[in-house]
């Protein structure tokens, strides 16, 4: 297994030697939850825009993650089929989590266009809940909601019946939801007030990067903010991140996408960075170019911090103890 060391960004390097001694002493003491992050994606298994660069390195990039802070991670699953291997996948390391859940783009592909074919998929569903809340890993419903970006993959109303009746499994199982919210206005909000009954399980909206009108919204409801790369884009993500409060923050990579580059807005907190590699000069001791993986939550964690003016330990602190009380089966030993 490799690990990686952590280099800060120091423009004068002579004169900030002691504060790299203090800012590792600070990383230290840090402890991150990831809440979302696709590890059944296929750049971790070597293969990029369909062709295969180098041997499967997951192992590699998990082990990273616990040298680097990294204390919990939360496998996201969009299909059925992605649900039993991020249930597989969870149960190789107690410190790995999964969600159960249909996204919202491919609804269509995945429910089938019968009732009957609705019914017996709603069954499956099931069955991989029920298997993974008796060993603790699955922690949430998702990754549920929806998406009128990409409303090719799939219709408005399609997306409709299945965020419903994936809202029906987290109430019968009395798990949190990790939501995925693009460009809805108000539409899953207003489905979310109708359709489900807030509780102790709660949820979170995932890579949020709409307003603060709009994050308030879901607070007032009882969600978190899921903060990533994708939320700290441009300066109008970086004011609404801003304003929300530390005690409504989840931090998650979304790993391998939403990596934070030097165009965005909130790149200049950025003090953290690894040897990185294309994936075409792949070394095991690098990350690749492009690829996010866990062990970049601290980035998030700078950008956040920076944006509201606090230490990094204060945000990792507040996002690691907002995790622990959503997702309430990460501090039980797993079987």
């Amino acid at each position: 297994m490799s690990s990686i060391a952590m280099n800060k960004d120091n423009s004068n390097s002579n004169s900030n030697n002691n504060n790299n001694s203090n800012n590792n002493n600070n990383n230290n003491r840090l402890s991150f939850v990831d809440i979302g992050a696709n590890l059944l994606d296929e750049m971790y298994q070597g293969k990029y825009r369909g062709k295969e660069r180098h041997e499967a390195d997951l192992n590699i990039v998990l082990q990273r993650a616990w040298n680097n802070n990294v204390d919990k991670i939360i496998i996201t699953c969009g299909t059925l089929n992605e649900a039993r291997h991020g249930l597989e996948l969870a149960r190789t390391n107690p410190s790995l989590f999964c969600t159960v859940g249909v996204h919202p783009t491919r609804c269509s592909s995945e429910f089938g266009s019968s009732q009957q074919e609705w019914d017996t998929y709603i069954l499956d569903l099931q069955k991989v809940i029920e298997d993974g809340i008796k060993d603790g890993n699955v922690v949430a419903i998702g990754e549920l909601g929806l998406d009128y970006a990409r409303l090719e993959f799939c219709d408005v109303e399609t997306q409709k019946k299945g965020f419903i009746a994936q809202l029906q499994l987290a109430k019968k199982y009395h798990l949190p939801l990790f939501l995925h919210n693009r460009q809805t206005q108000n539409d899953l909000l207003d489905i979310l007030k109708e359709h489900y009954t807030f509780n102790a399980s709660g949820g979170v909206v995932h890579s949020f990067d709409d307003t603060l009108d709009l994050a308030n919204k879901f607070i007032d409801l009882g969600l978190y903010i899921g903060i990533n790369g994708c939320s700290l884009k441009t300066e109008e993500n970086i004011n609404v991140v801003k304003e929300i409060p530390l005690d409504k923050i989840l931090l998650e990579t979304d790993c391998p996408w939403c990596d934070i580059r030097p165009t965005h807005a909130g790149y200049n907190h950025v003090q953290t960075k690894f040897p990185t590699k294309t994936e075409k000069k792949y070394e095991s001791g690098s990350c690749v170019k492009g690829r996010y993986e866990p062990i970049h939550i601290i980035q998030v964690a700078e950008v956040v911090a920076g944006i509201k003016g606090v230490s990094v330990e204060e945000v990792a602190t507040a996002s690691t103890s907002n995790a622990y009380k959503l997702f309430g089966k990460l501090d039980k030993y797993k079987k």
